[in-house]
């Protein structure tokens, strides 16, 4: 019998994304030169740390023998470069200490980098606790995953306790909580709401990348094809959301640096990739990887450049030009 975790890696794997929102996004054009790439600044400074760049490895895996080795290479490039680095759900841990190795690796690695452990919502506050003992995590991660739990075949069916849950969780562990959805983005009555309850980090994470509804469709006799268009897109989530009162974090669909400026120039304050290294490091040597990461971030800098922009709070301003479906949903959620 197949374990759920590797299936999940071996789905995601086969996905590609050559096309998506960030495509309908034009940043305008600059030809006149101010900025010295050398005196561009991408540090954020968050949670009492200061990070090199706003890159994050967002939540991907764990709870079995490969996903231990791909925790373990992508640990190693957090680690190199400083990017935080988030698990897979903890839950196949909390429920079986011997997966917990596969988690604990990322903290053999990490030891004074920038840990996120991951629950979903049908763990406990003492499961969340517990979550953050295994890894020694610096924050928690809790995912939203609602239209995966329906496709999926042994799924949970029961949400109606999740807003109790949210909160109980927050003001019961002593560590920034992060609320994020799994792919298919958050309309701003979402992120009020998750506002209401005490949230104040939240990563939209749209569709665009890595799809959970096809991931588990894979692993149905009937497959919900339609179903698999599901959801608003990165870009659409950050647009819905400007000006709300939390710290953003974007994630779903970043394919290279310009999706990252992009992200980022749309109002989040930090970008998380999870195709991109899970596909580095299953296909490159870690030698590779750590070129072809360092390549991504001197991008970031170099496009940041030919936008006269120093620093991410100034990429903020930069003029956009939306089109097609991105630019409809501007205009039918105009309030």
């Amino acid at each position: 019998m197949s374990n759920r975790k590797d299936d999940h890696i071996h789905s995601a794997l086969k996905q590609d994304h050559p096309n998506n929102d960030f495509d309908s996004v034009r940043l305008l054009s600059n030809s006149v030169g101010s900025v010295n790439v050398k005196d561009v600044d991408i540090q954020v400074h968050m949670f009492e740390r200061t990070f090199l760049t706003p890159i994050y490895i967002n939540a991907m895996s764990g709870g079995s023998e490969l996903s231990k080795e791909v925790n373990e290479k992508l640990s190693v490039v957090a680690s190199h470069f400083g990017f935080p680095m988030a698990t897979g759900s903890l839950s196949a841990a909390i429920k079986n200490d011997t997966w917990k190795e596969s988690f604990q690796i990322i903290q053999k690695n990490m030891e004074n980098g920038f840990k996120i452990a991951n629950i979903g919502l049908s763990r406990s506050k003492e499961d969340a606790k517990k979550a953050v003992e295994i890894l020694n995590a610096d924050a928690l991660q809790i995912h939203l995953n609602v239209a995966q739990e329906i496709t999926m075949p042994e799924g949970d069916r029961e949400f109606k306790h999740w807003n109790a849950r949210i909160s109980e969780i927050i003001n019961y562990i002593d560590v920034p909580v992060i609320v994020k959805e799994v792919g298919f983005g958050m309309t701003r009555e979402t992120v009020e709401l998750l506002s209401s309850l005490g949230v104040t980090y939240i990563d939209v994470s749209g569709k665009g990348g890595t799809n959970f509804i096809s991931v588990e469709n894979d692993r149905r006799v009937n497959r919900l094809k339609t179903f698999e268009n599901y959801g608003i897109s990165t870009v659409e989530s950050l647009l819905d959301n400007q000006n709300q009162k939390v710290t953003l974090f974007a994630s779903g669909g970043i394919r290279d640096a310009f999706d990252v400026v992009k992200a980022l120039s749309l109002g989040a304050t930090m970008v998380g990739m999870s195709g991109y290294f899970l596909k580095l490091v299953m296909q490159h040597s870690i030698e590779e990887v750590l070129v072809i990461i360092q390549t991504l971030i001197d991008d970031v800098k170099g496009m940041m450049a030919v936008l006269n922009v120093e620093n991410i709070q100034d990429l903020k301003h930069v003029q956009k030009i939306y089109h097609g479906t991105v630019l409809e949903f501007i205009n039918q959620r105009k309030k």
